[in-house]
């Protein structure tokens, strides 16, 4: 961690076999990509057991996967690197991995059954408390973009309403707490929940439930297709999403964590990876109230692993042999540059004006979203409130607000 209290770290994502390792469990190879993480001087990973791996009976947590996760945490110790685990996986890079138990001619809704849930509560319960007494537990994410099951444009979702996404966050975060009292525990939730009008998951379950409010800030949204790789609005959609969030938050300095943001190819071109990052995390940490910066991701995707999108392959900071990218080498100087950087950043005291629920506003091309990024562009460095709290001068002077400004005012 730098003097500065920041974090920084990356997705681990397995040089070998990808997150299958678990099948082929080799803790020399996961020993061998730590080290290469830690070498870029970073001091944590999130980490991703495949849920039916770890569960492939509803009744069944398989031991000796809980154990190799702890030694898979054990070795990150060991490299000065803390771990955050996510726990129902759920989906990761194009692909859904769902226990059979939930499936076919057992389909049933993962977010409301009942005995579905209690299964994924006793999972991600056993998960934290097999970590509890290590120091470098940094506290379970319920699970990665799981949202994305919720609704369209997944094939096969399993939809529910608000209150029951409300319902399914507070008991699978009570479970956690359960397992490791006291630890930071959250939920994390692809882009849809901030963008997308009728989306179960809402800014308002981010950025009030759990410890940390997580944000995944991924240009391929529309951002970079619409402003180009570096457009304000590009280079600054990770910052803007930050901002965007604490419209939502009670706690006028609820940490913010960029869980996930990356330079995805061809979008972001490998030649332009390391100038995207750089850009990318200042503007980032001229926000408030910043928990980290978790880069998507450590090691790219081997080739000889087929099916993945294309950009799925390239997001790495080190290739998959080890050997570190450009935009690694821009990580390496960003967290040296930070070791004993104060981090203070200037208060944010123009604020626009977004009207809850209109989602689609807040998205790429939206009103809200052209707003802040001509703001931005003249150098205003706005933040976020919501319609209801525009003139609570409490809210606003707790949050250091002096000016209110609405979408249509400005030019």
């Amino acid at each position: 961690m730098s003097s500065s209290g920041l974090r920084f770290g990356a997705n681990y994502t397995p040089s070998q076999g990808w997150f299958h390792h678990w099948l082929d469990f080799d803790i020399d190879a996961i020993r061998a990509d730590l080290d290469s993480i830690a070498a870029l001087g970073l001091d944590h990973v999130r980490v991703f057991p495949l849920w039916p791996l770890f569960q492939p009976n509803r009744t069944l947590i398989r031991p000796r996967a809980v154990e190799q996760l702890v030694e898979l945490a054990d070795a990150a110790a060991e490299r000065g690197l803390d771990v955050n685990v996510d726990g129902l996986q759920g989906h990761l890079s194009s692909f859904d991995f769902l226990p059979a138990w939930t499936g076919t001619w057992h389909r049933r809704n993962i977010f409301t059954d009942p005995d579905v849930v209690e299964a994924q509560a006793t999972y991600l319960r056993t998960l934290a408390a097999a970590l509890a007494d290590r120091p470098n537990f940094l506290g379970m994410t319920i699970g990665n973009e799981i949202n994305q099951f919720s609704g369209p444009p997944h094939p096969d979702p399993d939809p529910i309403t608000e209150d029951q996404a409300a319902a399914w966050l507070r008991r699978l975060l009570a479970a956690c707490e359960e397992g490791a009292p006291g630890r930071p525990h959250l939920h994390a939730e692809y882009d849809a929940a901030w963008y997308q009008d009728g989306h179960a998951f809402t800014p308002a379950h981010s950025a009030t439930l759990g410890a940390v409010t997580a944000v995944h800030s991924w240009v391929f949204n529309g951002t970079a297709q619409r402003h180009g790789r570096t457009g304000t609005a590009t280079e600054h959609h990770a910052a803007y999403m930050i901002e965007l969030s604490k419209a939502w938050a009670d706690d006028p300095h609820r940490p913010v964590w960029l869980q996930e943001v990356g330079a995805p190819a061809p979008l972001i071109p490998a030649e332009h990876a390391a100038a995207f990052t750089e850009a990318t995390v200042a503007n980032a940490l001229d926000c408030q109230d910043v928990w980290g910066v978790t880069w998507w991701c450590s090691h790219d995707v081997s080739r000889s692993l087929a099916d993945f999108p294309e950009l799925e392959y390239s997001l790495g900071l080190l290739t998959n042999d080890r050997q570190v990218k450009p935009a690694g080498e821009s990580i390496r100087r960003i967290v040296a540059e930070w070791r004993d950087r104060p981090y203070r950043p200037a208060v944010r005291t123009t604020a626009l004006v977004v009207d809850d629920p209109d989602r689609t506003a807040c998205a790429p091309g939206g009103a809200f979203f052209e707003a802040f990024a001509r703001l931005t562009a003249d150098g205003a460095r706005p933040t976020a409130v919501l319609a209801a709290r525009a003139e609570d001068e409490e809210h606003l002077a707790a949050r250091g607000i002096t000016e209110v400004v609405r979408p249509a005012d400005v030019g």
